[in-house]
């Protein structure tokens, strides 16, 4: 008896997107923060806000929660990240 086993995975890599130009500086800059709104995501944040404003001159830190921890972001969030100079995304437990 043969046993053939078949391997699912695709050979092809899907294609790169084009990174974002590295800021020079985060001083006098617009950071937003995505948030999966898990607990764990609020503390970070928040020492994170502090480093970005006292450390880095960030001028404005802006905070969104999606609406469902395990989809994309909102299409409310999606459209407010062209209006920032940064984004980070964060997850915790």
């Amino acid at each position: 008896m043969v046993i053939q086993v078949l391997d699912p995975t695709n050979e092809t890599a899907p294609p790169l997107g084009v990174l974002a130009p590295r800021l020079a500086t985060l001083a006098g800059k617009t950071v937003g923060f995505i948030s999966n709104g898990k607990e764990g995501t609020k503390g970070f944040f928040a020492h994170l806000d502090r480093m970005l404003r006292d450390e880095c001159g960030v001028a404005d830190v802006i905070w969104r929660t999606k609406s469902n921890y395990s989809a994309p972001a909102d299409a409310h969030i999606a459209a407010e990240i062209a209006g920032w100079d940064a984004a980070i995304s964060g997850i915790g437990d």
